[in-house]
């Protein structure tokens, strides 16, 4: 069953549901990619790896607010009253959770060249956590990003999140939900931005490759049709609340009359 919205589904970006729409997405994108482009390139999942602790930015978006665990007790105790009327106050356990140090992975996709074994184009679909300022998971993603941009490989960024930080450029970005950056090696430091609204279909953009090889097309609206409908993400959405972001008060009135109106 397809989404409800014509481009970018704002329900996707629940941080609790996030992570298996990146997945759904990269495992998509490497499909399609690779169907289109053997036998001369194969596209592989890699990994970036960093350290959340618990003087990270971005811990807010990775792990939930910390809840005391159920100890036993049907209702809790005033301790103050019971210690006015002349009790002896006793200590209780309670459950909670530890903050330690988490190993966080994000995926992202590199296009090879087979003959070569050179990555010739690194794709990379944003995580809530690269957009958190003075974050781990930020400083890991532009490091990764500076290290991209000093290389042979083209470039390749999809942010289909309205939250955050947006990506830096030299001009100004007009007002926009989401974008794509495809930054081409012999280009730079110029590149192809597209601002996308919430109202807009995704488009179809170009993967560069080889200067000797035209550009494949990839039609991201299909890549998140195809992954929302695989995932059945209709199961895990509850259209009728808000999705978290929030919409704005013009995004709400468009959004509610859009489900209305398809009965979701």
């Amino acid at each position: 069953m397809p989404s409800p919205f014509p481009g970018m589904d704002p329900y996707l970006e629940e941080p609790g549901l996030w992570p298996d729409v990146h997945h759904a997405l990269i495992s998509q994108i490497q499909a399609e990619l690779n169907r289109r482009l053997r036998p001369k390139y194969h596209v592989r999942v890699e990994e970036r790896v960093y350290i959340s602790d618990e003087n990270d930015p971005g811990r807010e978006v990775i792990i939930p607010d910390l809840r005391v665990a159920d100890a036993g007790q049907d209702e809790p105790r005033d301790w103050a009253e019971e210690t006015a009327a002349g009790y002896v106050a006793v200590a209780e356990p309670v459950v909670l959770t530890t903050l330690i140090d988490d190993e966080i992975h994000e995926p992202f996709l590199e296009v090879i060249d087979r003959q070569e074994r050179l990555v010739v184009t690194v794709i990379e679909i944003l995580s809530p956590t690269n957009k958190v300022s003075g974050s781990r998971g930020r400083a890991s993603y532009l490091e990764k990003r500076q290290e991209v941009m000093a290389s042979p490989s083209h470039l390749v960024e999809i942010d289909l999140l309205r939250a955050g930080v947006a990506i830096h450029t030299r001009e100004l970005l007009p007002p926009t939900d989401y974008y794509v950056h495809v930054s081409r090696k012999a280009k730079r430091p110029k590149g192809i931005v597209w601002p996308i609204l919430l109202t807009q279909r995704l488009p179809v953009i170009s993967i560069p490759l080889r200067p000797e090889d035209p550009d494949v097309p990839l039609d991201l609206q299909e890549v998140l049709n195809t992954a929302y409908d695989r995932a059945a993400y209709d199961m895990a959405i509850d259209y009728r609340r808000e999705p978290a972001p929030p919409l704005n008060e013009s995004q709400q009135r468009w959004a509610r009359t859009l489900l209305e109106s398809r009965g979701s």
